[in-house]
């Protein structure tokens, strides 16, 4: 018996230790991956799907992986992930102004660019009309990861960036709905029904996700947990809470995790920075390893019947179908035609849609693989060709020319028994705090500047100080002046040393 646990205890060990050295080397490759993407414009899911691809059996490590299922499951948690850390990072301020408009556009505008095409797959394709719909459902949900990872280098006004930051987190949900409804077995009959189901989901998701996002935001200010590094790891227990309540209501579960992140990111919870880290240290864990996944799912070998469908598809989406939802839903709140055009452009397609399109393998669904692979294709390709065209195309439409102040970057720790605030104050390029003087800043009685940091040197300003882009600041601030002293920074970094005089508030308006 101890000869036979000899033989297999060292296979296992073995085997393990292959396994930690394998899924190490990719998570090593998968980071430096982020840098070479930043650099060259391209969204860094492109670079995990290939590596997902270059393991797989028609790659170098020629693993045979069809589990559809386990990817589709491993996906929606890296999904929840992913939604909870866009909810931790959106900025309530930001997005309220364009709240009509991306709500428009996840819901209206969805249904149009489902429209369009499905009506391209079944008429110039020759799908059956379940299967169209499907695709047309599929590969109508923006992603904003690949979405923003394209624009950082360029400031865009916050109308832009706040209605696709918000209809990227909404428009997941009725998605997913409609997907899952279109995949089940039997006949679609009724589909006008779909909208009362769709939107009753919706309600109940919003609902359980705003409740708890409260009720987390209101225990975590209230009880103190005995080690700091509990509290990114309770935010993002809260977030999974609400998703699992929303999903188990017959709601929207993708909604509620989102809507209850961006609860309890907009609340004042202690250790701010330390949780938003570790949220979008998880974020990209999920991004690289459900883009692996979705990479080895694929048969490279299989995709060169539906590459034609894919693109014939893809053009009709890029040129037509999303154009068309954006001018409908934002012309009547009079957006300009610079940012429609952009906006028009900046429907990229992500991890979502290839999510989604394991549903119909799950459920059976007649050419579901099919189905799968012309929605693979059509993400890669058409991030090849969006993706690094948008600061291009931004800066054409005058849309990132700098004229708008950038924002600054402010993160706060706090000081719990002096009963204070550490904030630590990036002023960026774009910034009007440029040439400002420290005593121009005119921060609260009870606030003071009292470090900056400049080239790699930090030394003690004097009220005479003249503050300059890339410095970082470190401000002390009471806990009853905290929320006033970053209002006034950001007001200044806005508006400049006259900010408050001229009407210019925290917001930039």
């Amino acid at each position: 018996m101890r000869a036979g646990q000899g033989r297999i205890q060292p296979l296992t060990v073995h085997h393990l230790n292959q396994l930690l050295l394998v899924c190490s080397l990719v998570l090593l490759v998968a980071v430096a991956a982020v840098r070479i993407s930043s650099r060259s414009g391209l969204p860094s899911l492109l670079v995990y799907l290939g590596i997902g691809v270059a393991m797989g059996q028609d790659g170098v490590g020629d693993i045979h992986f069809d589990n559809a299922e386990l990817t589709q499951v491993i996906g929606y948690a890296a999904l929840v992930v992913i939604l909870a850390e866009g909810g931790l990072g959106t900025k309530w301020k930001e997005i309220k102004p364009a709240l009509p408009a991306a709500t428009a556009l996840a819901l209206a505008g969805v249904a149009v660019s489902v429209g369009v095409t499905a009506s391209a797959a079944h008429y110039l394709i020759g799908l059956e009309w379940r299967q169209a719909l499907i695709i047309g459902a599929v590969v109508s949900s923006t992603d904003a990861a690949a979405v923003f990872s394209v624009l950082r280098k360029i400031p865009l006004p916050a109308r832009v960036t706040g209605t696709l930051e918000a209809e990227s987190g909404f428009n997941d949900a009725p998605v997913v709905i409609l997907v899952v409804s279109l995949s089940t077995a039997g006949p679609v009959e009724h589909w006008y029904s779909l909208l009362g189901v769709i939107l009753l989901e919706l309600a109940i998701g919003a609902a359980i996700g705003l409740a708890v996002g409260w009720l987390g935001s209101w225990g975590l200010r209230h009880v103190a947990l005995p080690a700091s590094g509990l509290y990114p790891i309770a935010v993002m227990a809260i977030a999974v809470v609400a998703y699992a309540a929303g999903a188990l209501a017959h709601g929207s579960g993708f909604l509620a995790v989102y809507l209850a992140a961006m609860v309890m990111g907009n609340a004042r919870l202690p250790h701010w920075p330390a949780t938003r880290g570790f949220a979008d240290g998880l974020g990209w864990m999920a991004q690289i390893g459900m883009f692996v996944l979705l990479g080895l799912l694929v048969t490279p070998h299989e995709l060169g019947d539906d590459i034609v469908p894919a693109l014939v598809i893809g053009l009709v989406l890029t040129m037509v179908a999303r154009p068309l939802s954006v001018v409908l839903c934002l012309s009547p709140f009079r957006v300009p035609w610079q940012e429609q055009a952009l906006m028009s452009w900046a429907g990229l397609r992500g991890a979502v849609p290839i999510i989604l399109a394991t549903i119909p393998m799950v459920q059976g669904v007649d050419a579901s693989r099919r189905i799968f692979n012309i929605v693979f294709v059509l993400v890669v390709v058409y991030t090849l060709v969006q993706g690094p065209t948008l600061p291009w195309l931004g800066r054409k439409l005058r849309l990132g020319d700098g004229s708008e102040a950038s924002d600054l970057g402010i993160e706060s720790a706090p000081l719990e028994r002096l009963r204070g605030h550490l904030l630590s104050v990036a002023i960026p390029d774009g910034s009007k705090m440029h040439g400002v003087e420290v005593a121009e800043l005119r921060l609260p009685h009870g606030a003071a500047v009292t470090l900056i940091v400049r080239g790699g040197e930090s030394f003690v300003p004097l009220p005479t100080t003249i503050l300059q882009r890339a410095d970082e600041l470190l401000v002390v601030a009471t806990d009853p002046v905290r929320d006033a002293t970053e209002s006034r920074l950001r007001a200044v970094g806005h508006g400049g040393k006259l900010a408050g005089w001229l009407g210019t508030d925290g917001a930039g308006r």
